[in-house]
């Protein structure tokens, strides 16, 4: 019994851990981030549009996962699917990215950016994420105009 609650505690612990490593940006700081690396003006995607795919997406949050219809989940700030771009351990197909998903809801984005450079590359670009279609052939100026960046 004893070691039950320990092992019950220890993990309870780690969920927390796990919890706490997740972060909600501000539609600026996200901005900063994005545009540190690199990812102004990358395959021709402003960095207005970037932001306003991921508010879309996940209002910044590095710890949203959707569960699709299909049984696939989408993941993390920019939610990327893991049918495609990254193996949750279910029916990855593909796992373009090389990644694990659980890699994807942290607060170090650099994979996910890294991911989301991948994804925009793929001859379906910007299309990859549904939300684009709220931000396409729109000024989305709006989401970064008080950022001074």
């Amino acid at each position: 019994l004893r070691d039950r609650i320990i092992m019950k505690a220890l993990v309870c612990l780690l969920l927390a851990v796990a919890v706490t490593d997740a972060r909600r940006f501000t539609a600026c700081e996200w901005a900063r981030t994005l545009k540190a690396n690199g990812m102004a003006g990358y395959r021709g995607v402003s960095l207005a549009d970037w932001v306003c795919v991921t508010y879309h997406e996940s209002r910044y949050n590095t710890a949203a996962v959707n569960h699709n219809s299909d049984g696939s989940k989408d993941y993390g700030i920019f939610q990327l699917n893991s049918h495609y771009w990254c193996s949750d351990g279910g029916e990855s197909v593909a796992n373009g990215c090389g990644i694990t998903c659980d890699q994807l809801l942290t607060d170090d984005v650099s994979v996910a950016i890294r991911c989301a450079k991948t994804v925009v590359r793929d001859p379906n670009g910007m299309r990859a994420w549904g939300s684009s279609n709220s931000c396409k052939d729109q000024d989305n100026s709006g989401y970064i105009a008080d950022c001074r960046l």
